[in-house]
């Protein structure tokens, strides 16, 4: 169904394709006003603590939030809330539909002559179940998909691959990988369980959860993540033999549920149908209190929009600020954002999303076209004092992940990307809590979105957002 909707969407917004060609030659530049006021505006925002408070409410008042639990609709009637008593001119909601997946209860042990319990937790996504067998140990993804078929049959896989610390997170592509495809491969090959090295950098006894998938026609398998300290464990009691584990899960699928993006507008002064679009996700995983996954996300794209909304003069377009609706377990508000609004893809100067925690932002990048070099040089001079500089090509570009989905169909996209050296010590952990939020680097963040939301409304001409060819594939997972 999702798909004839994205196919029947981008039909009709392809017929707008004559006109953006020709505003495509256009120059694109930020009038001097508007570089001025986002000085002063740069300056206030550093001085303000709101997204911290903001982030301190969510975390504080609603807690975790997982997508389809009762906390989820208190996230939902908080942001509604939150947005009007920010001044907001306009706060609504939007429907997103999705499978719901529950966690009731996990546990993890040695068995045998060295009998001893383990920490995991259950990945999302995973059936309930218990099993006992002899645990195959794999130091990566690629060893493991070269098993031989039926060879795991009766086994429990457990891949062993510890994440380094690395400004960009690097290190997270093969993390997420082994977390969603693992299980999946290790199901198709006869294994009746699987456990992991946590996706994280942390020596800390807490297993980091998340998303993993089976593909139609496989047996899904019990599957969870090991804390560091459990995987090292199991790891050096491989090497000495043979080593059976018990894991039990009680969690699944419970039926279907509909949460909601919401969403706070600052009113465009002059052009108040074209919009600019900040955000974060609205929710989290279970284990902790998701502060900086993605609580601070939600604090500083709110308080960016607050910040704008208090100025003498809105700029000439719209901020459309978004608390996106389960992102943890398959973007699906991004998604339902991307499909709805897709006619309306020329409207959409540009989007970026925080969602990678409240460390310091250090590079900026986008994917604007070469007419608007110039107004892409000038947003970068106005972040400039905020320590922020050029990404460099193929270091830590991209849309974030809910504005990913809407991207891929043409959507103009901005990165600006934070300092994640200690993110996935914290990452899917019952340590994301918002003691971990450090004030001043938040600020750093708020000023940062409030100059770039300001200055992308402002800009005399497009940014280019226009469908993609219908051959062009729409994002899916």
């Amino acid at each position: 169904m999702r798909t004839r909707m994205i196919v029947a969407a981008l039909s009709l917004a392809l017929a707008s394709l004559p006109a953006l060609a020709a505003d495509a030659a256009k120059p694109v530049r930020i009038p001097d006003a508007a570089m001025s006021q986002a000085s002063k505006l740069r300056e206030t925002a550093l001085q303000s603590d709101l997204a911290y408070r903001i982030t301190e409410s969510l975390t504080t008042e609603v807690g975790p939030r997982m997508a389809g639990s009762e906390a989820d609709a208190r996230a939902v009637e908080w942001a509604k809330a939150k947005f009007k008593s920010l001044g907001f001119d306009k706060v609504y909601a939007e429907p997103v539909t999705f499978p719901k997946w529950e966690r009731r209860s996990e546990s993890g042990e040695i068995l045998g002559a060295h009998s001893q319990p383990m920490k995991l937790t259950a990945l999302g996504g995973s059936p309930g179940g218990t099993v006992e067998g002899e645990v195959v140990r794999f130091t990566d993804l690629e060893s493991l998909e070269a098993a031989p078929a039926g060879s795991l049959a009766g086994k429990i896989v457990f891949i062993d691959f510890q994440m380094q610390r690395k400004r960009g997170g690097d290190d997270y592509g093969m993390g997420s990988r082994i977390r969603s495809r693992g299980p999946n491969t290790a199901a198709q090959k006869g294994a009746i369980g699987y456990v992991m090295h946590s996706a994280g950098t942390d020596s800390h006894r807490m297993p980091h959860t998340g998303l993993t998938r089976f593909d139609d026609g496989v047996k899904p398998i019990p599957a969870a993540a090991l804390s560091s300290p459990d995987a090292q464990q199991l790891s050096r009691l491989v090497a000495m033999g043979p080593q059976k584990i018990r894991v039990a899960l009680d969690c699944g699928w419970n039926g279907e549920y509909t949460s909601y993006n919401v969403i706070g507008e600052v009113r465009g002064s002059s052009k108040p149908d074209e919009v600019v679009v900040i955000g974060g996700h609205l929710d989290s995983w279970d284990l902790g209190t998701g502060a900086i996954d993605d609580g601070a996300g939600v604090g500083i794209s709110m308080a960016a929009g607050a910040m704008i909304a208090k100025l003498p003069k809105h700029p000439a377009r719209t901020i459309r600020v978004i608390a996106f609706a389960n992102e943890e377990q398959g973007l699906h508000g991004g998604r339902a954002y991307a499909t709805r609004h897709l006619p309306d893809i020329k409207k959409h100067q540009i989007g970026a999303e925080s969602d990678f925690g409240a460390d310091r932002i250090y590079g900026y990048a986008s994917s604007l076209p070469e007419n608007a070099r110039e107004a892409d040089e000038q947003i970068l001079s106005a972040l400039a004092p905020l320590g922020i500089s050029r990404l460099e090509k193929g270091k830590g570009e991209g849309p974030g992940s809910d504005i990913g989905p809407f991207a891929q169909l043409g959507l103009a996209w901005a990165s600006l990307a934070q300092d994640g050296t200690q993110y996935f010590d914290l990452h899917h952990t019952p340590d994301d809590t918002f003691d971990k939020i450090d004030p001043a680097a938040i600020q750093q963040n708020a000023a940062a979105y409030a100059v770039f939301a300001y200055l992308a409304a402002s800009a005399d001409g497009s940014f280019g957002s226009a469908p993609k060819p219908p051959e062009t594939p729409a994002a899916g997972h």
